[in-house]
Order: structure tokens, then sequence, then C-alpha cells
């Protein structure tokens, strides 16, 4: 019921837990922890009545109603003595969840700063919930439409690795959940390791935890490590922080003279690159890897395959005259209505064929971008969630286009180039 990190296989603990699992056996750098495994939620789930598989209406009430079982509590409290009591990450680690096909990027819960037995297996329990969302839901359905993903899983089917298990079918629904230490980072970011050995490492870097550059609250600086170790980057003006203080998350203004201060030099850039190599060849392909830097260590969080690779650098500076510009977050051009959406009181105008034009797009507002045409966001960048999940869906998205909720007229027809990063209104 409860592994260690260490010896996590995904057929067990899923794809998150089994890959940091073999990363720690591999001697790398991960957060120690354990795994609440597949079992524990499959006896907490057995005799629920929870209806069709797809019902979030009734799963997800009734695993969120059940208390977690005396047992696990007792488990999880020895565990987490056994790791000094620390504040914990709590993760989720779905089955079919950061495969080569489906990243299901922020589609189910995490938590940061938890402590304690009780509060613990609260988060496990909204972990296991989180399996039923509506967003969870909507994206399990997108994928299974997609017969192009079905005929990738046969193709990837003889390419498993040693810590990789097929004793359990490839479509069932299970939730381990990952347990390690909280890391009160200094600095977190992303990186995407390249498919061309000869490639570049993109990385994104910012102040604080990490949710506020994979959930793209925060437009974070750009760094590309070529194979050469040139390292050329993008300073990005990053105004906002999360950071743990006691049990609490907090967001706070970065203070001025940080704000385009480098997030982490040009030497820490190569030490990140050369590390996701490392992981890459390990795990046998391109990886999307988010990594922190806590008293001065860098520590790898989790790793999984590139299931849509960001754009490559635009190479024209033909920008339409008065287009808006961003950053290039998945390509394509598309035109559409543009529909400014600030929070969920927005969602219900939003229809298909729109242009989602938000500050930045929380993993509770992926439905939305099936819908869309095309997302244009405030802050955030090419290796946050919202963009893996547009370039899974194969929508253009233009990221960090400052103001564009303000610049940009709700009803008003856009065309926006993902490839280029150009927004441009064709009518008043």
């Amino acid at each position: 019921m409860i592994v260690p990190l260490v010896e996590a296989v995904s057929g067990t603990c899923g794809g998150k837990a089994g890959a940091l699992g073999a990363l720690l056996r591999a001697g790398l750098p991960v957060p120690d922890g354990f795994v609440v495994s597949y079992d524990a939620y499959l006896a907490a789930v057995r005799d629920l009545d929870l209806g069709g598989p797809d019902d979030p209406d009734a799963m997800r009430p009734a695993i969120e109603a059940r208390p977690v079982q005396a047992s696990v509590i007792d488990a999880l409290g020895r565990a987490l003595d056994g790791l000094g009591d620390p504040p914990v990450a709590v993760r989720s680690s779905a089955a079919n969840e950061d495969t080569g096909q489906a990243s299901a990027a922020g589609q189910h819960e995490s938590f940061l700063a938890v402590r304690g037995a009780g509060e613990v297996a609260d988060a496990v329990r909204a972990c296991w919930a989180s399996l039923f969302s509506p967003r969870a839901i909507d994206y399990r359905r997108d994928n299974r439409r997609d017969d192009r993903r079905d005929d990738r899983r046969d193709d990837r089917r003889d390419d498993r690795r040693d810590d990789r298990r097929d004793d359990r079918p490839s479509d069932d629904l299970a939730m381990a959940v990952i347990v390690q230490r909280h890391l009160d980072a200094e600095v977190s970011g992303v990186m995407f390791t390249p498919a061309d050995p000869y490639g570049a490492t993109e990385i994104e870097a910012s102040w604080g935890l990490g949710p506020s550059v994979v959930g793209g609250t925060v437009t974070p600086d750009a760094y590309r490590v070529a194979e050469d170790g040139s390292v050329t980057r993008t300073i990005a003006d990053k105004r906002t922080r999360l950071d743990r203080r006691g049990r609490q998350l907090v967001v706070s203004d970065v203070p001025a003279p940080a704000r385009d201060r480098p997030a982490i030099d040009d030497a820490t850039a190569t030490r990140l690159a050369r590390l996701g190599k490392e992981i890459a060849a390990l795990r046998g392909g391109p990886q999307d890897i988010e990594w922190a830097i806590a008293d001065g260590r860098i520590w790898v969080l989790q790793a999984r395959p590139v299931t849509a690779a960001p754009p490559p650098p635009s190479g024209t500076s033909d920008t339409p005259a008065g287009a808006l510009t961003g950053t290039p977050g998945s390509r394509g051009t598309v035109t559409g209505t543009a529909r400014i959406v600030r929070g969920p009181g927005d969602f219900a105008r939003v229809h298909p064929g729109d242009i989602l034009v938000c500050p930045f797009t929380d993993p509770a507002w992926t439905p939305l971008l099936r819908i869309a045409a095309g997302v244009v966001t405030e802050t955030g960048g090419v290796l946050s969630h919202a963009a893996i999940v547009a370039r899974e869906l194969g929508i253009p998205a233009v990221l960090g286009v400052p103001d564009a909720t303000g610049r940009l007229h709700d009803g008003t027809v856009v065309t926006i180039d993902g490839s280029t990063g150009a927004v441009t209104a064709t009518n008043a």
C-alpha cells in the first residue's frame, strides 16, 4: 500500500511516480518520499456505487465523502515519521498520466506545504477524487477520440523499460499518490530536452515555487542551451512569486530590482541542460522536466515524455503593423472572434471557434481549450501546462501578451499566429 519512492514502478504507482523512482535508482537528485499505490485507491473505492467511469456527478462526490481508512492514515503516519515528519508535497500519479501519448498536464490535483498524517490523508483523497474532475474526464474523452494516439501507443509497446509493468490493462482508471519532501525553492522552472541529439534544450525559470511557471501565472525567463553549450536568454518581467509560509502558500510581489534580473545564470542553465540530457538518455526519449533550486542545489520534481514539442524560435521579424506580440506557444494560424475570459463567470460566453483571450489559463479551464480555435494569454511560458495542452489539442497559442484582455476587445475578429507570436485585430 505504501511504497518507498525509490522502489516505485509505473505498473503499481503510475507513470509520474515510476519515472521518479527510476531517477532515484539512477542516483539523480529527486526529493525523497513514498507512494500511496493503486492498491490503496482500489480498496477505497471498491464498494462504492460509482455509476459509470465518466460520471463525475456520482464518482467524485462519493470519493470525497468517504473518510480515508484508519489503516491508511496509520501507514501514512509511519511513512511520514520515516521522513522526519517534514512539510510535504502531495501529487497525483494516475494510470496513463505522464505517458508518451498524453501528459494529462495539470489535470489532476497536487498540494504543497502539507503537514501531518491527517492533512496528507485529506490531500490523498482529493487526488483520488480529481481522477473524476470535469477537466480530467474531458481530457480523457478527447484523447479517446484521437485514433492517432492509439496508433502511437501500439508502436511504443515494444519500447518499455525495466521499470514498467504490464500486469494491468492500459485503460484502467486508477490513482496513486506521491508524497515527497516539500522544497522551499528559491527558483523553479521547466525544461524540454531536444528530440534531435544536436538540438537545443529549452528552459524556463522564475522566482519561488514551480506552480507559477507550470500554471502560467508568471511570464518566466526563457533560456536556450545549444549543443555547443552556448546560452541565449530572454529575461522576463517576473512580477509575482509563490512561496511557503508555514502551512500556507503565499503569492507576493517581486521587488522591482529583481523583476528583470535573471532567475538563473548561464552556468546554471548549462548544468540543467546536462542533467536534462542524462535524464533523457535514462528514460529513452525527450523529456519534459520540472526542476527546482533549493539551498543552491538543483532538484528534479518530475520527468515525463514530451508529447508535443514547442514551436522553434521564430526566424522572421515580419510582424504585421499594429499587431500585438507574445511568445509563440503552439503552431498554426487561425482567425476567430476574440472572447475575453477573466474567470469562471465568463466560461458560458465562449463558443466553438472563439479565440480565448485571458490573463492566464488555470488547468480547470482545459475544457475551454477543447472548443476554442486558439488561445492568447497575458502571462505564461511555452512550457506551461496550458501551452502543452494547446499543442496536444493542435490549436494555436500565443502567450505572454501584455494587457491582452484590455488591448483586445470582446467580439473583435482577431488572427493569431502561434508560430511567430503575432496577434492581429482584423476589424475595429
